[in-house]
């Protein structure tokens, strides 16, 4: 049995115990199942724990301040932006006239609700130097695909048939490859040199007349800007290919450098990351994607524009790829992120990329000479350390997170990239102190001290949560569907 501050709700459950009462019946009973079909009934009642209010409150509330989030502590997660979320955003959100309204009102009743939309879509234009996006797309990998048959649709509308490739560098998200292969395309893989960046030569390599698009993102997932990124840009569009923006790493460039400046057509953005709606667990996501003139007749209808005084859905884009989301997006963290831009305005907005810029640098030297540090150069937005001297010493990159479990944190990203060994991603964000960012290394600094001189303080960690050194291949083999009665 668990101790009580540890136990699962049904364990906490004694019969007879309810955490409810309601008022005596004021109208007449009547049978269920005259109201529902023998079929759909239980034959049995539902097993439910039976706990009093307190109790059952107080287990949720304990349970709820064991979670990691951006609110209760630092959440480095490299190429996974975990930045604070202004709780005006939240405020905003549910004003009544957003939250209240219906996907299905008809336009001439929602119009504020479609002059936000129009904006936020107007401002994303400026940010990314595309001449026109769509907020459909739910989340950063749907955005990937919307954006990669849009490249499908805009190659068959030439004729262009042999275009089957989608080139990805070896750093790339996994969604990339992913993305490609759900659109219908075939993924070619290009290196990266010996300073990190894509291999010119190995990229003239790999693009040919069957090149559809190269994803990229900039800065890349190494946290290091393509400095030849126009050069790359000539190469795929002088071989009649598409640049596409992977928007993850949107943070380190925002109002500093456009996308659209820097030869791509197209980009998806994730606004749950850079734009600070809630990110995960924390609520649905939102990937826009923007697109260069020649691309906007493919864009998925319906397209929301503005007619004389008002705003309309547009549904008349004979060459569109069709709906990818029902209605039109996820209108509340659109919202979020509305909120957000017009909040920072420009010289927030360029703020928050020099910050970004700035923490992520300041712990990169600082921790450099614990770990070894695979690009010794200029970083921006996150960084990526190896654990490949501690693994010498027996201990793994996978210790070491498991290890900063008993300092508070939350581990940053682990064994990815994959071309850099026993990889460590951080990625501070711009919403941090300097205080926290101390901690932080603090805690990685004597981390790396103990795995010189007591490794099994890392190897056996964690020793201060509430549960131990879980066995990761147990628990994907044979995970605990449900809670079973003994």
């Amino acid at each position: 049995m668990h101790k009580d501050d540890q136990a699962l709700i049904f364990e906490l459950s004694t019969p007879g115990r309810i955490g409810y009462s309601l008022p005596e019946m004021d109208v007449p009973e009547t049978d269920i199942n005259e109201l529902i079909p023998a079929g759909y009934l239980r034959e049995e009642e539902a097993e439910l724990p039976e706990v009093a209010e307190l109790d059952i409150m107080r287990h949720y509330t304990a349970l709820s301040n064991r979670n990691h989030g951006v609110d209760s502590g630092f959440y480095p997660l490299g190429s996974c932006t975990m930045k604070y979320n202004p709780k005006i955003n939240e405020n905003v959100a549910r004003f009544p006239g957003f939250a209240h309204v219906h996907p299905l009102q008809d336009e001439s009743s929602v119009q504020g609700a479609m002059e936000l939309m129009y904006d936020l879509q107007e401002h994303l234009i400026e940010i990314t130097g595309m001449d026109q996006v769509t907020l459909q797309p739910a989340a950063g990998a749907h955005g990937e695909w919307t954006a990669l048959m849009m490249v499908r649709a805009f190659h068959e509308a030439n004729g262009d048939l042999k275009r089957t490739k989608v080139i990805v560098p070896d750093s790339a998200h996994g969604t990339n490859p992913a993305s490609a292969t759900v659109a219908g395309f075939e993924t070619i893989t290009v290196k990266s040199d010996d300073n990190g960046l894509v291999d010119l030569d190995d990229l003239r390599r790999v693009v040919g007349e069957d090149t559809a698009a190269l994803m990229l993102t900039n800065p890349n997932t190494l946290g290091l800007f393509e400095e030849h990124i126009l050069e790359m840009a000539e190469i795929v569009h002088g071989a009649g290919g598409k640049l596409y923006y992977d928007g993850a790493n949107l943070n380190a460039v925002m109002s500093k450098a456009r996308p659209g400046d820097m030869g791509f057509d197209l980009v998806h953005l994730n606004l749950h990351k850079t734009f600070t709606g809630p990110h995960g667990g924390g609520g649905p996501g939102s990937g826009p994607v923007g697109v260069k003139a020649d691309l906007i007749p493919f864009l998925p209808k319906p397209v929301l524009v503005k007619q004389d005084d008002k705003y309309v859905f547009d549904y008349d884009r004979p060459q569109a790829i069709g709906r990818v989301k029902p209605y039109y997006g996820n209108f509340g963290i659109n919202v979020r992120a509305y909120t957000y831009i017009r909040t920072m305005g420009p010289d927030g907005l360029k703020a928050v990329t020099e910050y970004a810029v700035l923490n992520a640098n300041y712990m990169m030297r600082r921790l450099q000479d614990a770990y070894d540090l695979p690009f010794d150069r200029h970083c921006k937005h996150e960084f990526v350390l190896s654990g490949r001297r501690q693994k010498k010493l027996g201990v793994r990159t996978l210790d070491i997170a498991k290890r900063l479990l008993d300092f508070g944190y939350h581990p940053p990203t682990i064994y990815f990239p994959l071309n850099v060994e026993e990889c460590i991603m951080i990625e501070p964000t711009e919403t941090e102190s300097k205080e926290t960012l101390d901690a932080f290394c603090d805690a990685m600094l004597q981390i790396a001290k103990e795995a010189e001189e007591n490794p099994e303080i890392v190897q056996e960690a964690p020793h201060n949560t509430v549960i131990g050194r879980l066995d990761e291949t147990l628990a994907a083999r044979k995970p605990v569907l449900r809670y079973q009665k003994q």
